[in-house]
């Protein structure tokens, strides 16, 4: 079906709308789609950290600021043998020790909110540690809701439940009453991503347009009659000998015209919008979710020494609730370590120290400790003997 033709009035001019500008956005068409409804979507984590570069290095910094442990064990045999298993195991196809795995599992359980992984075992003893793909597996409630069930995907698009669930590390962070997944730190960053996105495509597209100077060169004809009847092939003229000008980079040569002509570089009374106050206030926002302090990423915002203590100490109580996080994955595989080789014994896992501040600070309050200490002790002992 046709559009019906609109008649045109008498004394009504022609109007015909054209587009100023060509419609175009950042390439990252995931945030622009994102829905607030969504409770898990992978895809939209994995882009948003490759959008916003500052989002994956403050990622980077949690994953390594979690740090190392080590296993105590009474049984000082049975500790070196543990230490050197979770040294020596093999993660995947290429890397080695329980760090290694550990780092992947934890940075996708900070993107993704669910952190999934498998023993591999050749009946007598653990041989690999697996980081696996969440998009290849489907959680589901088992026989109650307190059970999870792992489903893998056979190949076909069907789900089955996984041989050996025992063998499955599967980490969740802060899910949501009723959820089986967890939530990602991430969670609420996409629509403050997508206007970040938007302010930095459009910084890139005007300076396309104001850094490279684009021309207007205008030929108005004269009043006599010879000029205005050749007034297209003289500009057709000087179009040519102007574009000849512009593009031939071997010499830098000069345009002559004779007549009334006019150039003007296009663009060059607009200005620039500042972008300083709205790009800040959009990471203001992604690092608050973060919860990583801006002197860690580079940013020299205005702050006093004493605000950077908290914000360190404050990052300090984050890690270790990582930490508490994961413990359980660590443990798991140390338990099977344990009974595949026969062996029952008590142990410990034990992280090394978060260090965010001088050591000479460190120090300085180790010090003072040790001397309260020493002044409580001479005070007990001094009322002891009255």
């Amino acid at each position: 079906m046709a559009i019906r033709k609109q008649k045109k009035e008498k004394g009504q001019a022609d109007v015909v709308a054209v587009p100023q500008t060509e419609k175009s956005g950042h390439p990252f068409a995931s945030l622009r789609g994102y829905h607030p409804a969504a409770d898990y979507d992978i895809a939209l984590y994995k882009s948003l950290r490759e959008a916003v570069p500052i989002i994956d290095a403050a990622i980077m910094k949690i994953v390594r600021l979690l740090g190392t442990f080590s296993i105590s064990c009474e049984n000082e045999k049975v500790q070196a043998a543990l230490r050197d298993f979770l040294s020596s195991v093999k993660v995947g196809g290429t890397r080695q020790g329980i760090d290694a795995f550990l780092s992947t599992y934890f940075e996708q359980l900070l993107t993704c909110g669910t952190a999934l992984g498998e023993i591999v075992t050749d009946g007598r003893e653990i041989t690999h540690l697996f980081n696996g793909d969440l998009r290849s597996v489907r959680l589901s409630e088992g026989a109650s809701p307190l059970e999870i069930t792992v489903n893998a995907d056979s190949g076909n698009g069907k789900f089955y439940p996984v041989k050996y669930p025992s063998l499955v590390l599967l980490c969740v962070h802060n899910p949501e009453p009723g959820k089986i997944y967890g939530t990602s730190i991430l969670k609420g960053l996409p629509f403050v991503s997508d206007i970040l996105l938007t302010i930095y495509n459009t910084i890139g597209v005007n300076w396309e347009r104001v850094g490279n100077v684009r021309f207007a060169v205008t030929y108005k004809p004269q009043n006599d009659a010879v000029d205005k009847a050749y007034a297209k092939e003289r500009a057709m003229q000087v179009a040519s000998e102007w574009s000849r000008t512009m593009h031939d980079g071997s010499a830098v040569r000069d345009f002559v015209a004779v007549g009334d002509v006019s150039i003007k570089a296009i663009g060059a009374d607009n200005q620039i919008l500042d972008s300083d106050v709205p790009v800040r206030e959009m990471l203001e926002q992604i690092i608050a979710k973060l919860g990583i302090p801006p002197f860690l990423l580079g940013l020299s915002w205005s702050t006093t020494e004493r605000m950077s203590h908290q914000q360190a100490d404050i990052l300090t109580s984050e890690i270790d609730a990582y930490r508490r996080e994961v413990t359980p994955t660590v443990r798991k595989i140390c338990d099977l370590w344990l009974r595949l080789n026969g062996i029952s014994c008590d142990y410990t896992v034990d992280w090394e120290d978060i260090t965010l501040q001088d050591i000479t600070e460190l120090s300085q309050s180790r010090y003072y400790d040790a001397q309260s200490q020493q002044i409580l002790s001479q005070i007990g002992g001094e009322s002891h003997e009255q």
